[in-house]
């Protein structure tokens, strides 16, 4: 029983370490994440305000200066930290073409794997689940690595017209159970956005009105005082 709980204390321990990207842990506020990066918490843009709160902030690491200290060498050209609730859910990390220039699935899966692991063995007979749009959008899986605190999944996409050898490669780093929470909040936000859309246009179309009366009365009033006939 001793041996059960040491390895499970491991186990657990070694998950919780991994749940992460480089130095931004998953579960982590935005003024945490805007520390490391040097980008103000104020840039963080609101997506939905309702049900929950999520928000996204996009670093590019060549042009900021901040504690989490980049090199030319860097390959990362981008990443997008998506919150729950002031809670990093997701990292979105896009890596630029030029640093992995000629670099195969299997030299990205080895690379990786050096942080997370040796990747999980694709699940036979599995039921596919619907893909967000993200997901769609970057392109084909190629590896994926986690447990129930996290998930990575490396993803690679080209051009139409190029070779594969111009390949674009992305990883994104998911806590399941923020993104869950996330998901279903994104899923009401557009629901409600939808519902309360034809009472926004009212409001809208009467501000209109209201405005332009108040424009015209104070172009009214300036111009009758200073009319000279």
């Amino acid at each position: 029983m001793v041996a059960l709980g040491l390895v499970l204390s491991m186990h657990t321990l070694q998950s919780q370490e991994r749940a992460r990207y480089r130095d931004f842990q998953l579960g982590s506020d935005v003024r945490s994440v805007s520390a490391l990066t040097g980008v103000a918490a104020s840039e963080a843009k609101t997506v939905h305000q309702r049900p929950a709160v999520i928000q996204e902030l996009e670093w590019r690491p060549r042009f900021s200066s901040s504690s989490v200290t980049p090199t030319q060498a860097d390959p990362v050209q981008q990443i997008i930290f998506r919150f729950y609730n002031d809670q990093l859910s997701k990292l979105v990390v896009d890596y630029d073409r030029d640093r992995t220039a000629g670099m195969t699935d299997a030299d990205m899966i080895e690379a990786i794997s050096t942080a997370y692991g040796p990747p999980l063995k694709p699940a036979v007979g599995k039921t596919r689940t619907a893909l967000s749009q993200l997901e769609e959008e970057s392109g084909t899986p190629v590896a994926r690595w986690g447990d129930a605190d996290y998930s990575v999944v490396l993803y690679r996409s080209s051009d139409l017209y190029q070779s594969s050898s111009s390949s674009r490669f992305r990883i994104i780093v998911t806590s399941p159970r923020l993104d869950a929470l996330a998901r279903t909040a994104d899923a009401q936000a557009i629901r409600l956005d939808a519902h309360e859309a034809p009472q926004r246009e009212i409001a809208r179309q009467k501000k209109e009105v209201t405005d332009a009366r108040v424009s015209q009365e104070k172009a009214r009033l300036a111009n009758r005082a200073a009319f000279r006939p």
